[in-house]
């Protein structure tokens, strides 16, 4: 869903000394091909050693009823660490935490498109309209976070073409060969 290159994904990764699996699932994947993959995976070394699992879901009960059922069936538990928090206070958190990330993937039936590709920082926060959750929490929108006070060193990034694709506005984040994330003229 937020359609950030692989190589980004493993440096991302990698700068946070955290392991990285990936379990490929085709586009537009069905949810019954969605689970079976998802529930190998877990059934594998080294996901089948783990025993509690988190995620990062604030509010939205459906989800996680599904997800705690899920896991419950491959026998592990989840957790939700940020569950039930502001989510206004949160995003102010992040940014004065001093994250750093760029809008990857935005809805544009909930989000104006244009904001694909823009820094989540302070000046984004002041002008998302009052029904667009902070941390898009409703899929307004999906970030790629490249900085912060959990990564070793940042990842070299830069803000490339801006295309809409099944509905949705996507900014393709390209890698960098310098140290220094930036936005490319467009």
């Amino acid at each position: 869903m937020h359609g950030v290159r692989r190589g980004l994904l493993k440096r991302q990764a990698r700068a946070c000394d955290l392991p990285l699996i990936e379990v490929e699932i085709p586009a537009a994947c069905p949810n019954d091909v969605y689970e079976q993959r998802m529930g190998q995976a877990f059934a594998e070394s080294p996901l089948r050693e783990a025993e509690r699992i988190a995620f990062g879901d604030l509010f939205l009960s459906d989800i996680r009823a599904y997800r705690e059922e899920r896991l419950r069936a491959v026998g592990k538990q989840a957790v939700f660490p940020l569950w039930g928090r502001d989510t206004t206070a949160l995003a102010h958190e992040f940014i004065a935490a001093g994250f750093q990330a760029f809008l990857v993937c935005v809805d544009p039936n909930k989000l104006d498109g244009s904001f694909a590709g823009r820094d989540f920082d302070l000046e984004l926060l002041a002008e998302l309209p009052p029904e667009v959750d902070p941390c898009g929490e409703n899929g307004e929108f999906h970030t790629f976070v490249y900085a912060g006070p959990i990564f070793n060193e940042s990842v070299p990034c830069q803000i490339g073409e801006i295309v809409n694709r099944d509905g949705f506005v996507f900014c393709d984040v390209l890698p960098r060969v310098d140290s220094r994330p930036t936005r490319s003229s467009r």
